[in-house]
């Protein structure tokens, strides 16, 4: 995934290029359709010549925004799979704060059952590169994930030579994304939250 740096003129017209390109292929769409991007081609005209900062490679597979990558997994269930893991995290209250913190690097987590419980979308959002995350697992929480994993169907063990293989398989990387703070680790949210706690309390006191 890489990108080109190109001036403002050449923005510009490759703005109008990805327009035009747009709108051929939105001439069969619904009628609804066209009408919501002619309304809102003016807008999408000045975000999309803002130069704002392009998704980038999050290492062997995924997208990067800033300092926060993304991990989409949709992977099929081993029979049983989806029983098992509903019931692990119902022990959890579906809250998986505990583990997660323990990695340190992670902004959110999602697992989602669909297809009749065939096949499961997870979706993590985490600090850095694809490989450094994945090693995290393997040193701090790697029965938690095995405990979670067991449910895929050919899930080697996350100890396994083949584990890394095995996530890159079924990810599938975000072809658009947003990040609220792309400048922020979880780290460096966390100092601000502490440090926001003490000027807050430092001026009720002067209050």
């Amino acid at each position: 995934m890489q990108t080109q740096t190109l001036n403002k003129p050449q923005q510009e017209q490759a703005t109008e290029e990805k327009i035009q390109q747009l709108r051929t292929l939105f001439a069969d769409a619904p009628q609804l359709g066209k009408t919501a991007l002619e309304n809102a081609l003016l807008e999408l005209r000045s975000q999309a010549s803002a130069l704002p900062p392009a998704i980038e490679s999050a290492g062997r597979t995924g997208a990067r925004l800033g300092k926060v990558s993304e991990l989409t997994i949709i992977v099929p269930l081993a029979p049983g799979g989806a029983k098992r893991l509903r019931a692990f995290l119902k022990v959890l209250r579906g809250n998986l704060s505990q583990g997660a913190d323990k990695v340190g690097t992670l902004h959110t987590m999602r697992f989602v059952f669909f297809d009749n419980d065939t096949r499961l979308l997870f979706a993590t959002s985490y600090d850095g590169d694809w490989d450094a995350y994945i090693d995290d697992f393997v040193t701090k929480i790697p029965d938690y994930l095995d405990i979670i994993d067991s449910a895929w169907d050919g899930w080697p063990g996350i100890r396994s030579p083949g584990a890394k293989d095995y996530l890159a398989k079924h990810q599938i990387t975000a072809e658009g994304w947003y990040v609220a703070h792309p400048d922020l680790t979880v780290a460096e949210q966390a100092r601000l939250k502490r440090i926001g706690k003490a000027v807050d309390e430092f001026l009720d006191k002067v209050a």
